[in-house]
């Protein structure tokens, strides 16, 4: 599962540069054991790409996050769908979530294994 982030400012070239960061960063073991071996690409997996404007969130003031960074919707949907179409671009299974919709979504992180991307 990927959740991505769209900030204000945020670029096609941000995004395409973060699409092929992911289709190359080795997470899954090698087949004799090494750790951090293969990328998704090298094991044919599947990628859940998850819209998640609340990872623009601000806590610097007060208990309530404000989300002012968050790219706004009509700007963040598209750099979503060029962000997707970059991943499906590689032949890999890419599915969506429903974009600016409340959605229940569950894991099973084996690991655990997270890591915050920015470029």
């Amino acid at each position: 599962m990927l959740l991505l982030g769209v900030m204000t400012g945020d670029t096609e070239e941000q995004a395409a540069w973060l699409a092929e960061k992911i289709l190359k960063l080795r997470l899954f073991d090698g087949a004799d054991g090494k750790i951090n071996d293969r990328s998704i690409t090298d094991i044919g997996g599947g990628i859940l790409v998850v819209s998640q404007f609340t990872l623009a969130g601000n806590l610097e003031k007060g208990n309530r996050p404000d989300f002012l960074r968050a790219a706004p919707p009509d700007e963040a949907r598209k750099l979503y769908a060029f962000f997707v179409e970059r991943l499906r671009g590689s032949g890999l299974t890419v599915e969506i979530g429903a974009f600016g919709e409340m959605m229940q979504v569950s894991l099973v992180n084996e690991g655990p294994c997270t890591i915050l991307l920015e470029h």
